[in-house]
């Protein structure tokens, strides 16, 4: 599984791009491949999809916009193509606003996207997305964000951390904020 590819685009189609990178060119599947501009170097964040099938890189400019196609994948129903047409219209913030405001007109709009998937999509990840206004996509964050996104992953929910973690010292490392939080919630 590769995190991110660095290297040069070499060629753009309306479907995906090709990346060079140690003289190998990668076929990576993109949102929109015309953000891509030819010849210039690109840090693509992105995820191999493996089925009996299938076997495609998907890439990414932002590591928050490669999270939110993970979540939208994880949703009954959703497959690649559609979390694409997603990610490709909207930006990850105006999609997380959509699904907390339970906005599934929003989420129609979007080709292979009707009533009953924008109602899954809701139903799956409202309240589970971790992702504010401020995420940062080069990774930099706060420790007590990374405290909650660890928390999230563990399977807790907004609302019960949002009471945990304003009781948290942020001067302690991350290991032991978590081990604080985890002591809080099991109370």
């Amino acid at each position: 599984m590769y995190g991110y590819i660095i290297g040069k685009v070499t060629k753009i189609t309306p479907k995906y791009i090709i990346q060079e990178n140690n003289g190998i060119g990668y076929i990576i599947i993109v949102p929109n491949p015309y953000n891509f501009k030819l010849n210039e170097d690109y840090k693509i964040y992105t995820y191999q999809y493996v089925r009996e099938d299938q076997n495609d890189l998907y890439g990414f400019l932002a590591e928050d916009e490669k999270e939110m196609f993970l979540k939208l994948i994880s949703v009954s129903g959703i497959g690649p193509k559609s979390a694409l047409s997603i990610l490709a219209a909207g930006s990850v913030s105006e999609i997380v606003k959509a699904i907390e405001a339970r906005n599934d007109a929003y989420l129609r709009k979007f080709p292979g996207i009707g009533q009953k998937a924008s109602q899954q999509i809701i139903l799956d990840l409202r309240g589970k997305l971790s992702f504010t206004d401020d995420f940062v996509s080069s990774g930099n964050s706060s420790t007590l964000d990374d405290v909650e996104e660890a928390l999230m992953a563990l399977g807790y929910g907004k609302k019960e951390l949002s009471k945990v973690l304003s009781k948290l010292d942020a001067t302690k490392e991350v290991g032991d904020l978590i081990k604080d939080a985890l002591k809080l919630l099991a109370k």
